[in-house]
Order: structure tokens, then C-alpha cells, then sequence
């Protein structure tokens, strides 16, 4: 497959060789990405991406000074086939129906004080595929991103980052797209093992690949005593140690840390107002 960015990417790519965050300044002075490569695609076009894509991952500290944070989280409203849309037929308006939904709440940091929050709906065009999931979230979540009046300097996000088959999760996929740190916080594994980390909050044990030498893709996270952990990993631009680090410092004694808990139930209440009538999709 060919890989083609679009024309913006493409230009600003081979000027520096890069895969990186372009704002394009509109009149509302939203900011909008300029995304390195097409969506409307295969899986196994995907599987390409995704490969290209890795090539471009930073695994230690890239940044400055962490000044704002933002959870996301994605929800769907599935009412057909989750199908790839194909030509016209008699099942494309059971497709059209299917919608993705992106939420992102972003805060002040270190004291997390909510600054903003937006959403976006865009029509759901890929398929529910084990390992490319950041193909049906990250569309929305660059839509819903745009309407913040400035990028985050750190994105958590409620998913998977390294730790992942071809190590490019919906954090580490989103990460180099954007060129911003992202971290993965994960409710479940999807891939690794590892041993039970210890029973106080701040305890953790490595994730790791025994296919792959042995290498470390994350971190299993007791971020509350005495509950079950979460499964951690670099997306893009952070250190595993400052990836743990800064998970710890908006973790505010629940389960699931602030931000990605503060987008999921943005997500499902959006959904729901949706699902009521109650909401625009404008």
C-alpha cells in the first residue's frame, strides 16, 4: 500500500522527516490536526500504518514543562453492521446509523482544575478489529480535540500505548499523529505478562512481552490499596518511570485516574443525551 498523508502532512513531512502536529489556525482559532495519513481504509492497509507509524516512536521524556493535561475517551452508538461502508446497498443506511462519539475533558496541572471539555460525533467507518481499535477512536478524538482553544501538553488516555502486538496502541497511534506525550491507561491487558503487584497504592510490576525478549511494554499500576490495578504504558514522548509518575499525580484515590475517569463518564452521558434527543450532533 502507498502510504499517502495529506497534502499538508505530506509537504511539512518531507521537509523534516517527521511525523508531527500541525495546527492549522481557523477563524474561531480552534486547532485543528493535520492528520499524517489516510482513515478511510483497510484493515490491512492498517496493519501498514501502523507498522510505518512505529518507526516514528519516542520512548523517553520530550517534553517541557507540563502546564495542562487532558483525559479522552470515545463511546458508539451501533444500531447496524459494523462493517466497513462498501458501495451503495441496502444495508448502508443501517451503517450510516453507526456513530462514534469523542470526548475530551482537559485541567490545569499540577491541581487539576477543569479547564474545558468538548465532543464530536463523525459517522463510524471502520470495523471492530481486535488490535485496531485506534482506527475507529481516533478520527473523533482529533475532531473533539479541534474545539479545545489549545493543545494539551499530555494526553491520558483510555487505552493501550506500546502495549500492544505491533506496539502502537490507541495512545502511542495518537501520540506521534499529534507529536504531544501520551500515556496509556488501560482498564484490562491486552497483551504482556507480569506478576501481581504489590498491595499498596504505588506498587507496581513490569508488563512484559516473553515473545519478544522479555521486553518491558508497561506497567501493571495498584493506583488505589487493595484494588485491582491498572495496565500502563508509554504512548508517545514519556518514559515508563514518568509515565507511572505522572499517572500517580492525577490519581486521586479511585480506581481509574482523574482525567480518563472524567472523559469516560463525559462519553456515556453524552451518549445518553444523544440517545435521548436531548443533544445536537452539530
Amino acid at each position: 500500500m502507498a502510504f499517502k498523508p495529506s497534502r499538508v502532512a505530506a509537504g511539512q513531512m518531507k521537509a523534516r522527516r517527521l511525523l508531527h502536529y500541525t495546527m492549522l489556525v481557523m477563524e474561531n482559532k480552534s486547532a485543528i490536526p493535520a492528520s499524517p495519513h489516510r482513515w478511510n481504509v483497510s484493515p490491512k492497509q492498517a496493519v501498514v500504518i501502523q507498522q510505518e507509524l512505529r518507526r516514528h516512536w519516542i520512548g523517553h521524556d520530550h517534553f517541557s514543562k507540563i502546564r495542562t493535561v487532558a483525559g479522552l475517551d470515545a463511546a458508539f452508538i451501533l444500531t447496524g453492521s459494523q462493517a466497513l461502508v462498501k458501495p451503495a446497498n441496502r444495508w448502508n443506511a443501517l451503517r450510516s446509523a453507526n456513530r462514534a462519539i469523542g470526548c475530551v475533558v482537559m485541567y490545569r496541572y499540577p491541581d487539576l482544575v477543569e479547564i474545558d471539555r468538548t465532543f464530536a460525533i463523525l459517522p463510524l467507518k471502520f470495523p471492530y478489529v481486535p488490535g485496531l481499535l485506534s482506527f475507529r477512536e481516533i478520527p473523533v478524538l482529533l475532531a473533539a480535540l479541534a474545539k479545545l482553544p489549545s493543545k494539551p501538553d499530555l494526553l491520558f488516555c483510555d487505552g493501550q500505548g506500546i502495549a500492544h502486538p505491533r506496539r502502537l496502541g490507541l495512545a502511542t497511534h495518537l501520540g506521534i499523529v499529534m507529536d504531544l506525550p501520551t500515556i496509556g491507561c488501560a482498564k484490562s491487558r491486552l497483551t504482556g505478562t507480569h506478576t501481581e503487584p504489590g498491595h499498596k497504592a504505588g506498587s507496581s510490576s513490569p508488563l512484559i512481552d516473553e515473545n519478544a525478549g522479555n521486553e518491558t511494554i508497561g506497567a501493571v499500576l495498584r493506583t488505589r490499596t487493595g484494588v485491582n490495578p491498572i495496565y500502563l504504558s508509554q504512548g508517545h514522548r514519556v518514559s515508563l518511570a514518568s509515565a507511572i509518575r505522572l499517572t500517580l499525580s492525577v490519581t486521586d484515590g479511585r480506581r481509574i485516574p482523574r482525567p480518563t475517569r472524567d472523559a469516560d463518564r463525559f462519553a456515556a452521558e453524552t451518549k445518553r443525551q444523544l440517545l435521548d434527543a436531548q443533544l445536537s450532533e452539530k
